[in-house]
């Protein structure tokens, strides 16, 4: 098992730390929940970088990744939905799973025909995933710093990265389109 693999496989055990902790009504748990998460966005940083770095690129780590991705923002999305239940908050976290749902979809049906990197990860990609983690560390602290209101400011981050998973999803089904449009 190599170190990139290892840190993914971390990041899906972290999941279940991260929903415990969230739950926790302890005045340390909004600290303790967002230092899980932020342990969890920095293994998504590295593994990628490591497996690269180290000629350390699998099959299991080209699958896990993204999934452990994946499942890590929608779990966080869906307790911050949770925890705010106002239809504001349920919109780009409706926005963001529906897109991360299509997008495995078509890159599922675009590996099948052959046609993968069509739909390959785009730098425009990793600003969205960028800003989503943004959002959701500060949206899961909540608390303000100063007079500096943490939660507003993730919020409004969430509707940038909302607003940019729309537009990356929208690059990659025009990027698809001649394949989808084909009669198979």
């Amino acid at each position: 098992m190599s170190i990139p693999n290892l840190l993914t496989l971390l990041r899906i055990v972290l999941i279940p730390c991260f929903v415990v902790v969230f739950y926790q009504d302890a005045h340390w748990a909004r600290l303790a929940a967002t230092i899980v998460f932020v342990i969890a966005a920095l293994t998504d940083l590295f593994d990628g970088y490591l497996a690269r770095r180290l000629g350390q690129i699998t099959k299991l780590g080209a699958f896990l990744d993204p999934v452990a991705d994946k499942l890590m923002v929608a779990v966080a999305l869906v307790l911050l939905l949770q925890a705010d239940p106002r239809v504001l908050m349920a919109l780009p976290v409706a926005v963001i799973i529906s897109r991360e749902i299509t997008i495995s979809a078509l890159r599922e049906w675009m590996a099948e025909i052959g046609a993968r990197s069509q739909v390959a990860v785009s730098s425009l990609g990793k600003i969205k995933t960028t800003a989503q983690m943004t959002a959701l560390i500060m949206m899961i602290f909540r608390d303000d710093i100063g007079p500096i209101p943490i939660y507003e400011i993730g919020f409004v981050s969430l509707y940038l990265a909302a607003a940019l998973t729309l537009w990356s999803m929208c690059l990659y089904l025009w990027a698809a389109w001649p394949e989808l449009k084909k009669n198979r």
